[in-house]
């Protein structure tokens, strides 16, 4: 790194795990069909869904559409029509006592942590310094280096809860989570990346009333979740309250290129958040918010979540967990409960190679996963688990996903074989 580069900008050019998974989606895309690509967040190209938006796309094009949002800018808060359409869309599905003022869209999810972290921690206008509590780990990698302030993050150790099948599930370890009088907000994701976890009813109720009691954020990552793109495969019900900010997106209803992110919040936050884009970006691409916004209106988009998008999931986890079954047999091996998103959330116990060793392994052999280390931003100390697992994709192309799980497999027997 270059000794003249400034302390802000050494938080960003040096290793982290968010650059690995971009570099490796960026070299699998390049590489084509020699990678097996388990390791992106990328969602499937679900065919409904790609006629569903190229139908959309033609339609602003015939309309004159697309000219008008292609050649002028929107406003820092985010394109009006579907800022209407988002908020009505929570009234109607949830009761929500939401305005447009409630309502900001950023450039894409990575975007609104960015913002809401660095509003939430650091050094503040009062003179104190305020963190960013994390319930449980581990937790989305995107998570760990986008604070502005060093170590600005603090997490817990979860409790495990041993299932039947293989699987186990992180719990929000309660007795161990006190907010200081020093945190700044609280972010839980939901569903989970990278686990699939989702946190149940009574879980989210007791985060609701301690965020309430201490007077700081509850910032819920609703990447994968209700009411879109809905990938969580039990009945969930969101929770509004004054001091929640939920942070929604389009990339995984199938469209992440087009970087759209959706924050709902008090109307001050959002207030910060138009200050925020106006500095940084000038005003939010408007190309995925037009294409979603008679489908969110309407409430078409949900017929969508319930009749597309989760059955095309649900069967694509299933097969995964099966191929896990038959690829791991003998060996000693645990997956997560996948409640949801787009992830299977292996450990290996006891392990004889680190999860990084077994990456690049996998990598020499054609096959990208994410270390689980990665993980665990905040979380202090050393805890050998968090070496012990991995993150693998199944959105992909079925035949992949089989041939990467098969692999994974050969090679944790060699680790232990060697």
């Amino acid at each position: 790194m270059d000794p003249r580069y400034s302390v802000f900008a050494s938080r960003f050019v040096g290793p982290s795990g968010t650059r690995l998974l971009m570099d490796d989606l960026g070299e699998a895309l390049a590489a084509g069909e020699d990678l097996c690509n388990l390791g992106g967040g990328n969602p499937a190209r679900i065919p409904a869904l790609q006629a569903l938006f190229r139908a959309r796309l033609r339609a602003t094009l015939d309309d004159g559409t697309f000219d008008r949002v292609s050649g002028v800018y929107d406003g820092p808060q985010g394109n009006r029509e579907f800022l209407r359409a988002v908020r009505d869309l929570l009234r109607r599905e949830y009761g929500w006592p939401v305005e447009v003022d409630h309502i900001a869209v950023t450039a894409g999810s990575q975007s609104s942590f960015f913002i809401l972290f660095n509003l939430f921690t650091g050094h503040c206008v009062d003179g104190r310094r305020r963190y960013l509590d994390l319930p449980l780990t581990p937790e989305y990698i995107g998570y760990a280096d986008i604070a502005i302030e060093a170590d600005a993050l603090r997490a817990r150790r979860p409790l495990i809860e041993h299932l039947d099948a293989r699987q186990f599930k992180y719990r929000v370890d309660f007795p161990a989570f006190d907010l200081a009088a020093d945190s700044g907000a609280v972010c839980v994701s939901r569903p989970t990346n990278p686990t699939g976890n989702v946190l149940d009813a009574d879980e989210m109720s007791r985060l609701v009333e301690i965020t309430a009691s201490a007077d700081v954020p509850l910032i819920v990552d609703n990447a994968y979740g209700v009411p879109f793109p809905g990938i969580v495969f039990d009945a969930v019900e969101p929770v509004w309250a004054e001091h929640v900010v939920y942070c929604l997106s389009l990339s995984k209803l199938g469209l992440p290129g087009l970087r759209t992110g959706i924050v709902v919040a008090r109307p001050d936050i959002i207030e910060a958040i138009r200050s925020f884009n106006a500095i940084l970006t000038l005003a939010t691409g408007s190309l995925g918010a037009v294409l979603a916004t008679d489908l969110v209106a309407s409430g078409e988009v949900l017929r969508v979540v319930t009749e597309v998008v989760r059955p095309y999931y649900r069967q694509r986890v299933a097969d995964a967990v099966s191929w896990c079954a038959r690829h791991f047999d003998g060996i000693d091996y645990h997956v997560h409960k996948p409640e949801g998103a787009i992830f299977l959330w292996l450990w290996f116990p006891d392990l004889p190679i680190t999860a990084q060793e077994l990456y690049a392994r996998l990598k020499a052999r054609g096959v990208l996963v994410i270390p689980g280390h990665f993980f665990f931003p905040g979380l202090a100390g050393d805890w050998p688990h968090r070496h012990q697992c991995i993150r693998v994709s199944y959105a992909q192309d079925p035949v992949q996903v089989e041939h990467g799980i098969r692999v994974i497999g050969e090679e944790v027997r060699r680790a232990w074989q060697g």
